[in-house]
């Protein structure tokens, strides 16, 4: 089964050894120097549990050739095509003690760069000057995220847990997620490894158990234009032929 098969079946894969060592240290080294530099803003959020870049790659613009290694690119590419562009951009850090999980949840709103009254555009919120809307499914369907991880992640240190095969449920409340029968799995990966997922695909996070730190720079990407009155708060185009 080629990748893309396996995404669109499960709602998601693993991939490891895309980044190299050297690649990762490049990574960690650009989002420290920012970290220090531009902690004041409200896009850098910081608590005892969780440490957050939003519009990271806004925030940090000198990082993205880094992340778009050749070997990221020609997964882009061979899965996807040559139309996808990125949408959304947030970096995470989970601290070795953190107490910080996430109940289970889809990925149901894009960032978008006002506010209107579109018909089957709901669900509107705003936070820290960024607007988030619910498109129509069919965005949604069409749209995948990468999580790349620059440490070794498993089950202890907070691992995204997902239920496989969630995504074809299409939109609706965890509560109304039946279980029974369903496979959950822990998306454990080594350093330097990326998840792609759907965002339909229900996933959680657990609370750290292992005194290990956690940090994953999740982009999302769409091939989808919006309606000409509306556009994406963080597109940037790929070269990727």
């Amino acid at each position: 089964m080629s990748q893309i098969e396996e995404l669109n079946l499960q709602g998601f894969i693993i991939i490891n050894d895309v980044y190299s060592d050297n690649e990762i240290a490049e990574l960690i080294s650009v989002i420290e120097k920012n970290s220090l530099l531009k902690s004041e803003k409200s896009t850098f959020r910081k608590s005892e549990d969780l440490f957050a870049i939003r519009q990271f790659l806004i925030e940090v613009p000198e990082i993205l050739d880094t992340i778009l290694n050749e070997k990221l690119k020609k997964i882009i590419k061979l899965n996807f095509g040559e139309d996808y562009f990125i949408t959304k951009s947030i970096y995470f850090d989970k601290p070795e003690l953190s107490n910080w999980f996430v109940a289970y949840h889809q990925d149901l709103t894009i960032s978008v760069n006002k506010k209107i009254e579109l018909d089957d555009f709901i669900n509107w919120t705003t936070k820290q000057n960024q607007f988030a809307v619910q498109p129509p499914k069919k965005i949604l369907d069409r749209n995948f995220t990468i999580r790349i991880h620059l440490d070794k992640t498993t089950k202890e240190n907070g691992a995204l847990k997902v239920i496989n095969k969630s995504h074809s449920k299409g939109i609706c409340r965890s509560e109304n997620m039946k279980m029974n029968g369903e496979i959950e799995s822990f998306c454990e990966l080594e350093k330097g490894g990326v998840m792609i997922m759907k965002p339909l695909l229900f996933h959680a996070s657990n609370k750290t158990t292992n005194y290990e730190r956690r940090r994953v720079i999740h982009i999302e990407f769409s091939n989808q234009e919006l309606p000409k009155e509306l556009e994406w708060n963080e597109r940037t185009n790929l070269n990727i032929i």
